[in-house]
Protein backbone atom coordinates (compact mmCIF):
# COMPACT_ATOMS: atom_id res chain seq x y z
CA UNK A 1 0.00 0.00 0.00
CA UNK A 2 2.82 2.36 0.93
CA UNK A 3 4.69 1.56 -2.28
CA UNK A 4 1.56 2.26 -4.32
CA UNK A 5 1.12 5.65 -2.69
CA UNK A 6 4.77 6.48 -3.23
CA UNK A 7 4.53 5.65 -6.93
CA UNK A 8 1.43 7.80 -7.48
CA UNK A 9 2.14 11.00 -9.39
CA UNK A 10 2.16 14.13 -7.27
CA UNK A 11 -0.28 16.92 -8.03
CA UNK A 12 1.83 19.96 -8.94
CA UNK A 13 1.43 23.06 -6.83
CA UNK A 14 -0.65 25.59 -8.78
CA UNK A 15 1.17 28.71 -9.84
CA UNK A 16 -0.88 31.81 -8.99
CA UNK A 17 0.22 35.23 -10.22
CA UNK A 18 -1.05 37.23 -7.25
CA UNK A 19 0.25 40.50 -8.61
CA UNK A 20 -1.72 40.14 -11.85
CA UNK A 21 -4.86 39.20 -9.90
CA UNK A 22 -4.41 41.80 -7.15
CA UNK A 23 -7.34 44.11 -8.13
CA UNK A 24 -9.83 41.25 -7.96
CA UNK A 25 -8.26 39.79 -4.83
CA UNK A 26 -8.48 43.15 -3.07
CA UNK A 27 -12.19 43.55 -3.88
CA UNK A 28 -12.98 40.01 -2.70
CA UNK A 29 -10.84 40.54 0.41
CA UNK A 30 -12.69 43.75 1.30
CA UNK A 31 -16.01 41.97 0.73
CA UNK A 32 -14.99 39.21 3.17
CA UNK A 33 -13.89 41.87 5.65
CA UNK A 34 -17.32 43.42 5.29
CA UNK A 35 -18.93 40.12 6.23
CA UNK A 36 -16.75 40.00 9.35
CA UNK A 37 -17.81 43.55 10.20
CA UNK A 38 -21.45 42.47 9.96
CA UNK A 39 -20.73 39.55 12.30
CA UNK A 40 -18.63 41.17 15.02
CA UNK A 41 -19.04 44.97 14.98
CA UNK A 42 -21.97 46.59 16.83
CA UNK A 43 -24.72 47.84 14.54
CA UNK A 44 -24.21 51.51 15.36
CA UNK A 45 -20.55 51.42 14.31
CA UNK A 46 -20.88 49.39 11.11
CA UNK A 47 -21.80 52.10 8.64
CA UNK A 48 -18.61 54.23 8.74
CA UNK A 49 -16.45 51.10 8.67
CA UNK A 50 -18.32 49.78 5.63
CA UNK A 51 -17.99 53.13 3.87
CA UNK A 52 -14.24 53.23 4.45
CA UNK A 53 -13.78 49.60 3.40
CA UNK A 54 -15.98 49.80 0.30
CA UNK A 55 -14.83 53.11 -1.13
CA UNK A 56 -11.22 52.54 -0.12
CA UNK A 57 -11.22 49.01 -1.52
CA UNK A 58 -12.64 50.07 -4.88
CA UNK A 59 -10.23 52.99 -5.14
CA UNK A 60 -7.32 50.75 -4.18
CA UNK A 61 -8.34 48.14 -6.74
CA UNK A 62 -8.40 50.80 -9.45
CA UNK A 63 -4.89 51.93 -8.46
CA UNK A 64 -3.72 48.31 -8.58
CA UNK A 65 -5.24 47.95 -12.05
CA UNK A 66 -3.19 50.93 -13.22
CA UNK A 67 -0.10 49.49 -11.55
CA UNK A 68 -0.61 46.09 -13.22
CA UNK A 69 -0.97 47.79 -16.60
CA UNK A 70 2.18 49.84 -16.03
CA UNK A 71 4.49 47.31 -14.39
CA UNK A 72 3.65 44.39 -16.67
CA UNK A 73 4.33 46.53 -19.77
CA UNK A 74 1.01 45.38 -21.26
CA UNK A 75 -0.05 48.89 -22.23
CA UNK A 76 3.51 49.86 -23.09
CA UNK A 77 3.51 47.33 -25.90
CA UNK A 78 6.01 44.94 -24.36
CA UNK A 79 3.52 42.14 -23.82
CA UNK A 80 0.14 41.28 -25.34
CA UNK A 81 -1.03 39.99 -21.97
CA UNK A 82 -0.65 37.20 -19.47
CA UNK A 83 -2.53 34.00 -18.74
CA UNK A 84 -2.73 33.79 -14.96
CA UNK A 85 -4.03 31.28 -12.40
CA UNK A 86 -3.08 28.15 -14.34
CA UNK A 87 -4.76 29.41 -17.52
CA UNK A 88 -8.04 30.37 -15.85
CA UNK A 89 -7.71 34.16 -16.06
CA UNK A 90 -6.44 36.35 -18.89
CA UNK A 91 -4.88 39.71 -18.02
CA UNK A 92 -4.55 41.74 -21.22
CA UNK A 93 -5.28 45.22 -22.49
CA UNK A 94 -9.04 44.86 -23.02
CA UNK A 95 -9.39 43.15 -19.64
CA UNK A 96 -7.60 45.95 -17.82
CA UNK A 97 -9.61 48.63 -19.63
CA UNK A 98 -12.90 46.90 -18.81
CA UNK A 99 -11.90 46.23 -15.21
CA UNK A 100 -10.84 49.85 -14.75
CA UNK A 101 -14.18 50.99 -16.17
CA UNK A 102 -16.10 48.67 -13.83
CA UNK A 103 -14.17 49.91 -10.78
CA UNK A 104 -14.81 53.58 -11.60
CA UNK A 105 -18.51 52.94 -12.19
CA UNK A 106 -18.74 50.77 -9.07
CA UNK A 107 -17.15 53.53 -6.98
CA UNK A 108 -19.72 56.08 -8.17
CA UNK A 109 -22.56 53.56 -7.69
CA UNK A 110 -21.33 52.85 -4.16
CA UNK A 111 -21.76 56.53 -3.38
CA UNK A 112 -25.44 56.18 -4.23
CA UNK A 113 -25.76 52.98 -2.22
CA UNK A 114 -24.18 54.74 0.73
CA UNK A 115 -26.35 57.85 0.66
CA UNK A 116 -29.61 57.10 -1.09
CA UNK A 117 -31.84 54.14 -0.38
CA UNK A 118 -29.83 53.16 2.68
CA UNK A 119 -29.20 56.62 4.08
CA UNK A 120 -30.89 57.87 7.23
CA UNK A 121 -31.49 61.46 6.21
CA UNK A 122 -34.05 61.08 3.38
CA UNK A 123 -36.08 58.51 5.31
CA UNK A 124 -36.26 59.36 8.99
CA UNK A 125 -37.69 62.77 8.26
CA UNK A 126 -40.46 61.20 6.19
CA UNK A 127 -41.06 58.04 8.25
CA UNK A 128 -43.83 59.62 10.29
CA UNK A 129 -45.66 60.64 7.12
CA UNK A 130 -45.70 57.15 5.65
CA UNK A 131 -49.20 55.68 5.69
CA UNK A 132 -49.59 52.42 7.53
CA UNK A 133 -49.33 50.97 10.98
CA UNK A 134 -46.76 51.83 13.61
CA UNK A 135 -45.21 48.42 13.03
CA UNK A 136 -44.68 49.20 9.34
CA UNK A 137 -43.08 52.54 10.18
CA UNK A 138 -40.84 50.84 12.73
CA UNK A 139 -39.84 48.31 10.08
CA UNK A 140 -39.02 51.17 7.73
CA UNK A 141 -36.73 52.79 10.28
CA UNK A 142 -35.13 49.43 11.11
CA UNK A 143 -34.41 48.87 7.45
CA UNK A 144 -32.32 52.03 7.33
CA UNK A 145 -29.64 50.52 9.54
CA UNK A 146 -29.13 47.42 7.40
CA UNK A 147 -25.56 47.53 6.12
CA UNK A 148 -25.30 44.11 4.50
CA UNK A 149 -25.64 45.84 1.15
CA UNK A 150 -21.98 46.83 1.18
CA UNK A 151 -20.37 43.35 1.23
CA UNK A 152 -23.07 42.07 -1.12
CA UNK A 153 -22.31 44.82 -3.62
CA UNK A 154 -18.57 44.18 -3.31
CA UNK A 155 -18.98 40.46 -3.98
CA UNK A 156 -21.03 41.36 -7.07
CA UNK A 157 -18.31 43.77 -8.24
CA UNK A 158 -15.66 41.09 -7.70
CA UNK A 159 -17.63 38.72 -9.91
CA UNK A 160 -17.96 41.47 -12.50
CA UNK A 161 -14.19 41.91 -12.56
CA UNK A 162 -13.61 38.19 -13.06
CA UNK A 163 -16.36 37.65 -15.65
CA UNK A 164 -14.68 39.41 -18.62
CA UNK A 165 -11.23 38.16 -17.58
CA UNK A 166 -12.12 34.45 -17.49
CA UNK A 167 -10.04 32.44 -19.93
CA UNK A 168 -12.03 29.23 -19.63
CA UNK A 169 -15.75 28.66 -19.54
CA UNK A 170 -15.92 27.10 -16.08
CA UNK A 171 -14.22 30.12 -14.52
CA UNK A 172 -16.61 32.31 -16.48
CA UNK A 173 -19.59 30.37 -15.12
CA UNK A 174 -18.32 30.73 -11.55
CA UNK A 175 -17.85 34.47 -12.11
CA UNK A 176 -21.37 34.69 -13.54
CA UNK A 177 -22.83 33.15 -10.39
CA UNK A 178 -20.66 35.23 -8.07
CA UNK A 179 -21.88 38.46 -9.68
CA UNK A 180 -25.51 37.33 -10.02
CA UNK A 181 -26.34 35.86 -6.60
CA UNK A 182 -25.65 39.06 -4.61
CA UNK A 183 -27.66 41.06 -7.14
CA UNK A 184 -30.67 38.77 -6.62
CA UNK A 185 -30.58 39.65 -2.93
CA UNK A 186 -29.88 43.35 -3.46
CA UNK A 187 -32.88 43.70 -5.78
CA UNK A 188 -35.22 42.68 -2.94
CA UNK A 189 -33.99 45.22 -0.38
CA UNK A 190 -36.17 48.23 -1.24
CA UNK A 191 -37.74 48.74 2.19
CA UNK A 192 -40.40 51.22 1.11
CA UNK A 193 -41.62 49.07 -1.79
CA UNK A 194 -41.16 45.65 -0.30
CA UNK A 195 -43.71 43.72 -2.35
CA UNK A 196 -42.63 45.20 -5.70
CA UNK A 197 -38.97 44.83 -4.79
CA UNK A 198 -39.27 41.21 -3.68
CA UNK A 199 -41.32 40.39 -6.77
CA UNK A 200 -38.61 41.84 -9.01
CA UNK A 201 -35.94 39.92 -7.09
CA UNK A 202 -37.85 36.66 -7.56
CA UNK A 203 -38.30 37.29 -11.29
CA UNK A 204 -34.64 38.11 -11.67
CA UNK A 205 -33.64 35.02 -9.70
CA UNK A 206 -35.86 32.62 -11.65
CA UNK A 207 -35.00 33.97 -15.10
CA UNK A 208 -31.36 34.31 -14.16
CA UNK A 209 -31.28 30.70 -13.00
CA UNK A 210 -32.70 29.56 -16.33
CA UNK A 211 -30.12 31.59 -18.25
CA UNK A 212 -27.32 30.18 -16.09
CA UNK A 213 -28.58 26.67 -16.82
CA UNK A 214 -28.51 27.35 -20.56
CA UNK A 215 -25.01 28.80 -20.17
CA UNK A 216 -23.90 25.61 -18.41
CA UNK A 217 -25.49 23.44 -21.11
CA UNK A 218 -23.55 25.44 -23.69
CA UNK A 219 -20.33 24.74 -21.80
CA UNK A 220 -21.13 21.03 -21.86
CA UNK A 221 -21.78 21.12 -25.61
CA UNK A 222 -18.52 22.92 -26.32
CA UNK A 223 -16.59 20.57 -24.07
CA UNK A 224 -18.06 17.67 -26.01
CA UNK A 225 -16.91 19.29 -29.23
CA UNK A 226 -13.42 20.48 -28.26
CA UNK A 227 -12.57 18.27 -25.28
CA UNK A 228 -11.64 21.40 -23.31
CA UNK A 229 -13.25 24.46 -21.75
CA UNK A 230 -10.28 26.71 -22.55
CA UNK A 231 -11.26 29.43 -24.99
CA UNK A 232 -8.08 29.01 -27.03
CA UNK A 233 -8.60 25.23 -27.27
CA UNK A 234 -12.17 25.74 -28.46
CA UNK A 235 -10.92 28.22 -31.07
CA UNK A 236 -8.31 25.72 -32.32
CA UNK A 237 -10.86 22.91 -32.52
CA UNK A 238 -13.36 25.14 -34.33
CA UNK A 239 -10.79 26.08 -36.98
CA UNK A 240 -9.52 22.55 -37.62
CA UNK A 241 -12.28 20.11 -36.70
CA UNK A 242 -15.06 19.56 -39.23
CA UNK A 243 -16.80 16.83 -37.22
CA UNK A 244 -19.30 17.44 -34.45
CA UNK A 245 -20.39 20.82 -35.77
CA UNK A 246 -23.83 20.25 -34.29
CA UNK A 247 -22.30 20.34 -30.81
CA UNK A 248 -20.33 23.46 -31.73
CA UNK A 249 -23.29 25.47 -33.02
CA UNK A 250 -25.54 24.28 -30.19
CA UNK A 251 -22.87 25.37 -27.73
CA UNK A 252 -22.56 28.79 -29.34
CA UNK A 253 -26.32 29.28 -29.22
CA UNK A 254 -26.72 28.20 -25.59
CA UNK A 255 -23.69 30.13 -24.41
CA UNK A 256 -24.89 33.20 -26.27
CA UNK A 257 -28.30 32.91 -24.64
CA UNK A 258 -26.77 33.22 -21.20
CA UNK A 259 -24.66 36.21 -22.22
CA UNK A 260 -27.47 37.98 -24.07
CA UNK A 261 -29.65 37.61 -20.97
CA UNK A 262 -27.14 39.49 -18.84
CA UNK A 263 -26.97 42.41 -21.28
CA UNK A 264 -30.76 42.45 -21.74
CA UNK A 265 -30.78 41.85 -25.50
CA UNK A 266 -34.04 40.92 -27.23
CA UNK A 267 -35.61 38.35 -26.91
CA UNK A 268 -34.04 37.88 -23.46
CA UNK A 269 -34.88 41.33 -22.11
CA UNK A 270 -38.19 40.74 -20.30
CA UNK A 271 -36.59 40.82 -16.83
CA UNK A 272 -35.02 44.23 -17.22
CA UNK A 273 -37.98 46.65 -16.89
CA UNK A 274 -39.50 44.80 -13.93
CA UNK A 275 -36.19 44.44 -12.09
CA UNK A 276 -35.13 48.03 -12.74
CA UNK A 277 -38.48 49.28 -11.47
CA UNK A 278 -38.61 47.15 -8.33
CA UNK A 279 -34.99 47.19 -7.22
CA UNK A 280 -33.60 49.98 -5.03
CA UNK A 281 -32.53 52.74 -7.38
CA UNK A 282 -28.81 52.66 -6.39
CA UNK A 283 -28.78 48.91 -7.07
CA UNK A 284 -30.45 49.60 -10.41
CA UNK A 285 -27.66 52.08 -11.19
CA UNK A 286 -25.07 49.42 -10.32
CA UNK A 287 -26.73 46.88 -12.63
CA UNK A 288 -27.34 49.34 -15.47
CA UNK A 289 -23.68 50.33 -15.54
CA UNK A 290 -21.29 47.75 -14.07
CA UNK A 291 -23.24 44.59 -14.94
CA UNK A 292 -23.69 45.77 -18.52
CA UNK A 293 -19.97 46.51 -18.92
CA UNK A 294 -18.98 43.16 -17.39
CA UNK A 295 -21.43 41.15 -19.49
CA UNK A 296 -20.32 42.82 -22.71
CA UNK A 297 -16.70 42.23 -21.76
CA UNK A 298 -17.40 38.52 -21.38
CA UNK A 299 -19.39 38.44 -24.62
CA UNK A 300 -16.56 40.13 -26.49
CA UNK A 301 -14.00 37.70 -25.09
CA UNK A 302 -16.06 34.61 -25.93
CA UNK A 303 -17.01 35.62 -29.47
CA UNK A 304 -13.68 37.22 -30.40
CA UNK A 305 -11.43 34.54 -28.87
CA UNK A 306 -13.30 31.23 -28.83
CA UNK A 307 -15.42 31.88 -31.92
CA UNK A 308 -13.20 34.35 -33.75
CA UNK A 309 -12.71 31.87 -36.61
CA UNK A 310 -16.49 31.50 -37.02
CA UNK A 311 -17.44 35.13 -37.55
CA UNK A 312 -19.56 34.40 -40.61
CA UNK A 313 -21.45 31.76 -38.64
CA UNK A 314 -22.56 33.83 -35.64
CA UNK A 315 -22.55 37.29 -37.23
CA UNK A 316 -25.95 37.04 -39.01
CA UNK A 317 -27.67 35.92 -35.81
CA UNK A 318 -26.05 38.73 -33.83
CA UNK A 319 -27.11 41.26 -36.45
CA UNK A 320 -30.69 40.06 -36.09
CA UNK A 321 -30.51 40.28 -32.30
CA UNK A 322 -29.02 43.79 -32.51
CA UNK A 323 -31.83 44.94 -34.82
CA UNK A 324 -34.55 43.49 -32.57
CA UNK A 325 -32.91 44.96 -29.48
CA UNK A 326 -32.76 48.47 -30.93
CA UNK A 327 -36.31 48.30 -32.29
CA UNK A 328 -37.97 46.87 -29.18
CA UNK A 329 -36.04 49.12 -26.80
CA UNK A 330 -36.83 52.32 -28.70
CA UNK A 331 -40.46 51.60 -29.62
CA UNK A 332 -41.64 50.20 -26.29
CA UNK A 333 -39.93 53.08 -24.46
CA UNK A 334 -42.54 55.40 -26.01
CA UNK A 335 -45.35 53.74 -24.03
CA UNK A 336 -43.70 53.90 -20.60
CA UNK A 337 -45.13 56.03 -17.80
CA UNK A 338 -42.61 55.07 -15.12
CA UNK A 339 -39.24 56.81 -15.26
CA UNK A 340 -37.27 53.73 -14.18
CA UNK A 341 -39.00 51.54 -16.75
CA UNK A 342 -38.26 54.21 -19.37
CA UNK A 343 -34.58 54.06 -18.45
CA UNK A 344 -34.76 50.26 -18.55
CA UNK A 345 -36.02 50.20 -22.14
CA UNK A 346 -33.46 52.88 -22.96
CA UNK A 347 -30.80 50.50 -21.58
CA UNK A 348 -32.13 47.74 -23.83
CA UNK A 349 -31.80 49.99 -26.87
CA UNK A 350 -28.31 51.08 -25.79
CA UNK A 351 -27.29 47.41 -25.61
CA UNK A 352 -28.39 47.10 -29.23
CA UNK A 353 -26.14 50.00 -30.20
CA UNK A 354 -23.15 48.38 -28.49
CA UNK A 355 -23.93 45.16 -30.37
CA UNK A 356 -23.43 47.07 -33.63
CA UNK A 357 -19.83 47.52 -32.56
CA UNK A 358 -19.51 43.86 -31.57
CA UNK A 359 -20.82 42.81 -34.98
CA UNK A 360 -17.89 44.57 -36.64
CA UNK A 361 -15.62 41.79 -35.27
CA UNK A 362 -12.56 44.02 -35.55
CA UNK A 363 -10.20 46.14 -33.51
CA UNK A 364 -12.37 49.18 -34.22
CA UNK A 365 -15.45 47.29 -33.07
CA UNK A 366 -13.77 46.32 -29.80
CA UNK A 367 -12.45 49.80 -29.04
CA UNK A 368 -15.70 51.58 -29.92
CA UNK A 369 -17.72 49.13 -27.81
CA UNK A 370 -15.47 49.70 -24.80
CA UNK A 371 -15.69 53.47 -25.19
CA UNK A 372 -19.48 53.35 -25.51
CA UNK A 373 -19.81 51.22 -22.38
CA UNK A 374 -17.67 53.60 -20.33
CA UNK A 375 -19.50 56.71 -21.57
CA UNK A 376 -22.98 55.24 -21.13
CA UNK A 377 -22.15 53.77 -17.71
CA UNK A 378 -21.27 57.12 -16.17
CA UNK A 379 -24.31 58.85 -17.69
CA UNK A 380 -26.82 56.23 -16.57
CA UNK A 381 -25.54 56.35 -12.97
CA UNK A 382 -26.04 60.10 -13.02
CA UNK A 383 -29.57 59.69 -14.37
CA UNK A 384 -30.54 57.24 -11.63
CA UNK A 385 -28.93 59.53 -9.06
CA UNK A 386 -31.32 62.27 -10.14
CA UNK A 387 -34.26 59.84 -9.83
CA UNK A 388 -33.38 59.30 -6.15
CA UNK A 389 -33.80 63.04 -5.51
CA UNK A 390 -37.41 63.43 -6.70
CA UNK A 391 -39.60 62.21 -3.83
CA UNK A 392 -43.00 62.41 -2.26
CA UNK A 393 -44.52 60.90 0.90
CA UNK A 394 -44.50 57.40 -0.59
CA UNK A 395 -40.84 57.48 -1.61
CA UNK A 396 -39.38 58.07 -5.05
CA UNK A 397 -41.83 59.75 -7.43
CA UNK A 398 -41.25 57.34 -10.28
CA UNK A 399 -44.47 57.95 -12.24
CA UNK A 400 -43.87 60.48 -14.99
CA UNK A 401 -47.02 62.42 -14.11
CA UNK A 402 -45.31 63.39 -10.86
CA UNK A 403 -42.46 64.99 -12.83
CA UNK A 404 -44.78 67.55 -14.43
CA UNK A 405 -43.52 71.07 -13.84
CA UNK A 406 -40.29 69.90 -12.23
CA UNK A 407 -38.42 72.51 -14.27
CA UNK A 408 -40.31 75.23 -12.36
CA UNK A 409 -39.91 73.60 -8.95
CA UNK A 410 -36.23 72.73 -9.33
CA UNK A 411 -34.69 74.04 -12.58
CA UNK A 412 -31.24 72.63 -11.77
CA UNK A 413 -32.38 69.04 -11.15
CA UNK A 414 -34.66 69.10 -14.20
CA UNK A 415 -31.86 70.53 -16.33
CA UNK A 416 -29.41 67.85 -15.24
CA UNK A 417 -31.90 65.08 -15.97
CA UNK A 418 -32.71 66.62 -19.37
CA UNK A 419 -28.99 66.72 -20.12
CA UNK A 420 -28.66 62.98 -19.44
CA UNK A 421 -31.69 62.26 -21.63
CA UNK A 422 -30.28 64.15 -24.61
CA UNK A 423 -27.02 62.26 -24.09
CA UNK A 424 -28.92 58.96 -24.32
CA UNK A 425 -30.53 60.27 -27.49
CA UNK A 426 -27.10 60.86 -29.03
CA UNK A 427 -27.28 64.63 -29.42
CA UNK A 428 -23.93 66.22 -30.42
CA UNK A 429 -21.62 67.61 -27.74
CA UNK A 430 -22.52 64.72 -25.42
CA UNK A 431 -20.81 61.39 -24.85
CA UNK A 432 -23.83 59.61 -26.35
CA UNK A 433 -23.18 61.14 -29.76
CA UNK A 434 -19.47 60.27 -29.65
CA UNK A 435 -20.20 56.68 -28.59
CA UNK A 436 -22.81 56.11 -31.28
CA UNK A 437 -20.60 57.66 -33.94
CA UNK A 438 -17.77 55.33 -32.93
CA UNK A 439 -19.79 52.09 -32.97
CA UNK A 440 -21.63 53.02 -36.16
CA UNK A 441 -18.36 53.86 -37.90
CA UNK A 442 -16.91 50.49 -36.83
CA UNK A 443 -20.01 48.69 -38.10
CA UNK A 444 -19.81 50.45 -41.49
CA UNK A 445 -16.16 49.43 -41.82
CA UNK A 446 -17.24 45.89 -40.97
CA UNK A 447 -19.80 45.85 -43.80
CA UNK A 448 -22.93 46.24 -41.64
CA UNK A 449 -24.31 49.40 -43.25
CA UNK A 450 -27.93 48.22 -43.01
CA UNK A 451 -27.50 47.75 -39.26
CA UNK A 452 -26.24 51.32 -38.95
CA UNK A 453 -29.24 52.67 -40.89
CA UNK A 454 -31.59 50.91 -38.49
CA UNK A 455 -29.54 52.25 -35.58
CA UNK A 456 -29.96 55.82 -36.79
CA UNK A 457 -33.72 55.34 -37.29
CA UNK A 458 -34.19 53.82 -33.83
CA UNK A 459 -32.13 56.64 -32.30
CA UNK A 460 -34.63 59.10 -33.77
CA UNK A 461 -37.51 57.02 -32.40
CA UNK A 462 -35.92 56.80 -28.97
CA UNK A 463 -35.53 60.57 -28.86
CA UNK A 464 -39.32 60.94 -28.71
CA UNK A 465 -39.85 59.63 -25.15
CA UNK A 466 -36.86 61.66 -24.00
CA UNK A 467 -38.26 64.85 -25.49
CA UNK A 468 -41.67 64.04 -24.00
CA UNK A 469 -40.16 63.95 -20.51
CA UNK A 470 -38.33 67.23 -21.10
CA UNK A 471 -41.55 68.88 -22.33
CA UNK A 472 -43.39 67.49 -19.32
CA UNK A 473 -40.85 68.97 -16.92
CA UNK A 474 -40.65 72.42 -18.49
CA UNK A 475 -43.97 73.07 -20.24
CA UNK A 476 -46.46 71.60 -17.76
CA UNK A 477 -47.79 73.15 -14.60
CA UNK A 478 -46.71 71.46 -11.39
CA UNK A 479 -49.39 69.76 -9.32
CA UNK A 480 -50.16 71.36 -5.93
CA UNK A 481 -49.19 68.12 -4.18
CA UNK A 482 -46.25 67.51 -6.49
CA UNK A 483 -43.08 65.85 -5.30
CA UNK A 484 -40.29 67.63 -3.52
CA UNK A 485 -36.69 67.55 -4.60
CA UNK A 486 -34.54 66.27 -1.78
CA UNK A 487 -31.37 68.24 -1.21
CA UNK A 488 -28.61 65.90 -2.37
CA UNK A 489 -26.13 64.64 0.16
CA UNK A 490 -22.44 65.02 -0.48
CA UNK A 491 -22.08 61.53 -1.99
CA UNK A 492 -25.13 61.84 -4.25
CA UNK A 493 -23.99 65.28 -5.33
CA UNK A 494 -20.60 63.86 -6.26
CA UNK A 495 -22.26 61.08 -8.28
CA UNK A 496 -24.38 63.56 -10.23
CA UNK A 497 -21.46 65.91 -10.77
CA UNK A 498 -19.23 63.12 -12.06
CA UNK A 499 -21.98 61.99 -14.43
CA UNK A 500 -22.54 65.47 -15.84
CA UNK A 501 -18.85 66.27 -16.15
CA UNK A 502 -17.95 62.96 -17.82
CA UNK A 503 -20.90 63.14 -20.23
CA UNK A 504 -19.93 66.67 -21.26
CA UNK A 505 -16.16 66.11 -21.46
CA UNK A 506 -16.49 62.87 -23.43
CA UNK A 507 -18.77 64.69 -25.85
CA UNK A 508 -16.45 67.64 -26.38
CA UNK A 509 -12.99 66.13 -25.79
CA UNK A 510 -13.35 62.37 -26.30
CA UNK A 511 -9.79 61.97 -27.59
CA UNK A 512 -8.00 60.75 -24.43
CA UNK A 513 -10.48 57.98 -23.63
CA UNK A 514 -10.89 57.04 -27.29
CA UNK A 515 -7.13 56.79 -27.67
CA UNK A 516 -6.91 54.64 -24.56
CA UNK A 517 -9.67 52.36 -25.87
CA UNK A 518 -7.96 52.16 -29.28
CA UNK A 519 -4.65 51.31 -27.64
CA UNK A 520 -6.33 48.68 -25.46
CA UNK A 521 -7.86 47.06 -28.54
CA UNK A 522 -4.76 47.03 -30.74
CA UNK A 523 -3.93 43.53 -29.53
CA UNK A 524 -7.46 42.16 -29.20
CA UNK A 525 -7.48 39.41 -26.54
CA UNK A 526 -4.60 37.22 -25.45
CA UNK A 527 -5.15 33.54 -26.19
Amino acid sequence: MTATLAAAPLIPTPHIEYGQLSPMLLVFGVAIAGVLVEAFVPRAARRPIHLALSLGGLAGAFVLTVVVAATSSIFAGGSPGHIAAMGAVAVDRPTLFIQGTILVLAFVSMLLIAESSYDVSPFVAQAAAVPGSAEEREGLEAGIAHTEVFPLALFAVGGMLLFPAANDLLTMFVALEVLSLPLYVLCGLARRRRLLSQESAMKYFLLGSFSSAFFLFGIAMLYGFAGSVQLSAIASAASSNTAGLTLLYAGIALLGLGLFFKIGAVPFQSWKPDVYQGAPTPVTALMASCTLVSAFGALLRVFYVAFGQLTWSWRPAMIGIAILTMLVGSIVAITQTDVKRLLAYSSIAQAGYVLTGVVAASTAGLSSSMFYLAAYGVAVIGAFAVVTLVRDQTGEAAHLSRWAGLGKRSPLVAGVFAFFLIAFAGIPLTSGFTGKFAVFQAAIRGGALSLVIIGVITSAILAFPYVRVIVLMYFSDPAPDGPAVVRPSMFTGVAVTVGVAATLVLGIIPGPLLNLANHAATQLFVR
